[in-house]
């Protein structure tokens, strides 16, 4: 007998639609959306970390557990995986985040919310707050700041970014091809334009067992955001999607959905 989980991953394997976007600075998107039989008007995005992806399967359950509240779009990110361009880690990828947006819109979605994961939590905030239009934002063990070096995996990554040789495992390697160059302007960081997102809903979760940002990150995002904001410190968890686990899952799902309600109710 079909169990109703096998009869949801049955649902969405049906339900994948595959779509090329194209960003405002000319970069190709890689994405996709679980997308029912009937109609909705509520869209899910999910904005993975720092070399993630949208076939992750830590991705692929959070968004079946999203599912419940609307359709999901999943992207990759420019420079990953299938995408084309080259990562910036959090600057231009905003462009990324509103081709999706975008596409939504033009597909008729009326609510939609954004989801992000480390790096995908830094874009999920300055998105917001720069071009608006989203109806809540889920911030999950994002970075307040730039170029922090304050934990070993932070000091790692840094060389995997700013060295040749890094630069070439991450090609090779994770499928993530990044940009050789320092930013220029720096863009305005996390904790700096947090603010700029209310009157939309924003809710900062982390871990206090994150191995690259401490929970004083999430603490500075969510002092410098305006009402309506939330802040949840999860005891025991890591790091972004990989340590979301379903009952975190679900739970952010039930504040996605109460936010919707009040806003639907005025």
């Amino acid at each position: 007998m079909e169990s109703v989980s096998d009869a949801l991953e049955q649902s969405l394997r049906d339900g994948e639609h595959r779509y090329w976007l194209t960003t405002s600075d000319g970069v190709g998107i890689d994405a996709v959306l679980l997308r029912g039989a009937e109609a909705r008007t509520t869209a899910v995005v999910l904005a993975n970390g720092f070399t993630g992806t949208h076939r992750n399967p830590h991705t692929r359950t959070i968004a079946e557990t999203m599912y419940a509240i609307g359709d999901v779009m999943t992207f990759d990110f420019r420079g990953h995986h299938g995408s084309e361009g080259r990562s910036t880690v959090g600057n231009s990828e905003i462009h990324d985040m509103e081709a999706v947006l975008v596409r939504l819109r033009e597909l008729g979605y009326e609510r939609v919310v954004t989801v992000g994961f480390s790096m995908g939590a830094a874009v999920a905030i300055r998105h917001a707050a720069i071009f608006g239009g989203v109806d809540a934002v889920v911030a999950v063990s994002g970075p307040s700041r730039w170029f922090y070096r304050g934990t070993r995996s932070m000091r790692l990554l840094h060389v995997g970014i700013g060295k040749r040789a890094g630069r070439f495992f991450l090609r090779t390697f994770r499928k993530v091809r990044v940009i050789d160059r320092k930013w220029s302007p720096r863009p305005a960081e996390p904790r700096e334009i947090a603010g700029e997102i209310s009157p939309t809903p924003l809710l900062v979760v982390h871990g206090d067992a994150d191995t690259y940002f401490p929970t004083s990150h999430a603490t500075a995002i969510h002092a410098a955001a305006r009402d309506p904001k939330d802040l949840w410190i999860i005891p025991g968890m890591g790091h972004a999607e990989r340590a979301v686990e379903a009952r975190l899952a679900e739970r952010m799902r039930d504040w996605i959905t109460e936010r919707l309600r009040r806003i639907s109710e005025g």
